[in-house]
């Protein structure tokens, strides 16, 4: 199939397709017209590429898992290894937004938001000391 179809079926847009190629996550054969030609099998890679990726899987961690998944004499605590690392990786950004918004909310509750030109939230972005 064309890269086109391979993208419909896929979920994918054939830029990202074009680049998985590029950097060897998927290797289509070639039609005699130089074509590429996707086979089931890539278009179930590229399916499985774009679940990882919208997991938050690096390019580099997807190419592990596809490495994993072709391997069916792979440990599965390989695998469990990998989505561990992503998970502790979620939950520390998850506290890293969880002390950003209490920074922001401790700025916004001291800020008077009224006409007055003294803003706390615009002297703390620029490193100066609270008015008094």
């Amino acid at each position: 199939m064309n890269i086109g179809t391979a993208a419909d079926q896929s979920g994918l847009p054939a830029k990202t397709i074009r680049y998985y190629e590029d950097i060897g996550l998927v290797r289509p054969d070639r039609a005699g017209n130089g074509y590429r030609d996707y086979t089931r099998t890539d278009v179930h890679k590229l399916a499985f590429l774009q679940r990882a990726r919208g997991l938050g899987f690096s390019i580099e961690e997807c190419r592990q898992l596809l490495a994993l998944y072709e391997d069916k004499s792979r440990a599965s605590a390989e695998v469990k290894a990998l989505a561990k690392q992503r998970m502790d990786e979620v939950d520390r950004k998850i506290e890293e937004l969880h002390q950003l918004r209490r920074v922001l909310g401790h700025l916004v509750s001291h800020c008077h938001g009224d006409e007055r030109p003294e803003c706390p939230i615009l002297d703390s972005l620029a490193g100066e000391p609270k008015q008094q």
